[in-house]
């Protein structure tokens, strides 16, 4: 960037020192593009300096952002751990892949069937009996309870 103002300087000096006149032709020319060339240097330092001010104001706003979304998401996974034991992990009986859903979802009274979301098999169903010699991983469900795990897990 000093380097175009420099060589602006350069032609500007050299003009006078060759004793261009601005009453010919080409030494009006000469002048006048000289000038127009000091003119777009000045304005490319300004736009630089702007996008240095721009890259700086970004650079707070994007610091800014990350403080927040650590603050946000710090909040969402503790929220997330404490909450951990309020999940029922089963193993698909197609695709054997593990499915977590909240264990809410066992005491509800109404007709549920949670799906796999990896091949769409039938996990849980809350309409099939409960086997009693059925070992279900959570330790938060209640032996009186009536519904199933779906058999095939």
């Amino acid at each position: 960037m000093t380097n175009l103002k420099e060589r602006v300087a350069y032609l500007q000096g050299l003009t006078k020192g060759l004793n261009v006149s601005e009453q010919s032709a080409e030494g009006k020319i000469l002048v006048n593009i000289i000038d127009v060339l000091d003119d777009m240097a000045n304005d490319f330092h300004n736009m630089i300096i702007a996008q240095q001010d721009l890259e700086s104001y970004v650079e707070t706003i994007d610091e800014d952002l990350t403080d927040l979304e650590e603050e946000i998401y710090e909040e969402t996974y503790s929220d997330e751990e404490v909450e951990d034991d309020d999940y029922v992990e089963v193993q698909c009986p197609a695709c054997h892949e593990a499915v977590t859903f909240e264990s809410d979802i066992l005491a509800e009274d109404d007709a549920i069937e949670v799906t796999c979301p990896y091949c769409g098999g039938i996990v849980y169903d809350n309409t099939l009996e409960f086997d009693d010699d059925m070992d279900i991983e959570s330790s938060r469900v209640d032996q009186s309870f009536r519904h199933a795990i779906h058999p095939g897990v």
